[in-house]
């Protein structure tokens, strides 16, 4: 099981935070066809209605970034679940539920009452999709200004 992790919101600047970042478009451009990559890049991040919290290590100095999540505002009650990523040594380690966990608690927090998100279909995203359907997340169909795609999988969960 993951150390607990320390979130903070996160103002996108720091160089740990856009190594990181980078390293997730990367991925992304490097799997999926352009036209379906619709990871965000920092300046995206920082645009209003966007937040993005940070995973970091609580028990060692210096901190180390282990995660990231954002939220992006569609409508009233209505989030996208954006650039969740857990750095590859910790994938399996329970670090994921902890972001999510810590997420949605800030969804709830906000008022909403559903959070969708948009993943891929290769394989490389299967882990993804199986971790957000254990979570309760369910397909549906496109939302916001998605279109279908053959490479993207969009799924939503309704807050109680």
């Amino acid at each position: 099981m993951a150390s607990p992790l320390i979130f903070k919101l996160d103002p996108v600047t720091d160089a740990r935070v856009l190594a990181f970042l980078e390293a997730h478009l990367s991925d992304m451009r490097r799997i999926s066809p352009p036209e379906s990559v619709h990871a965000l890049d920092p300046a995206q991040l920082r645009a209003p209605g966007l937040q993005l919290w940070t995973g970091w290590t609580a028990a060692q100095e210096p901190k180390a970034l282990v995660a990231t999540c954002a939220l992006k505002t569609l409508d009233a009650g209505h989030l996208e679940l954006k650039s969740m990523r857990v750095e590859a040594a910790q994938r399996g380690s329970g670090a994921a539920q902890q972001v999510l966990d810590h997420v949605l608690a800030q969804a709830r927090a906000q008022g909403a009452t559903r959070i969708s998100l948009e993943t891929g279909t290769e394989a490389f995203f299967a882990p993804a999709r199986r971790f957000y359907a254990r979570n309760g997340f369910v397909p549906c169909a496109p939302f916001g200004s998605y279109q279908p795609d053959p490479n993207s999988c969009f799924m939503r969960l309704e807050l109680p």
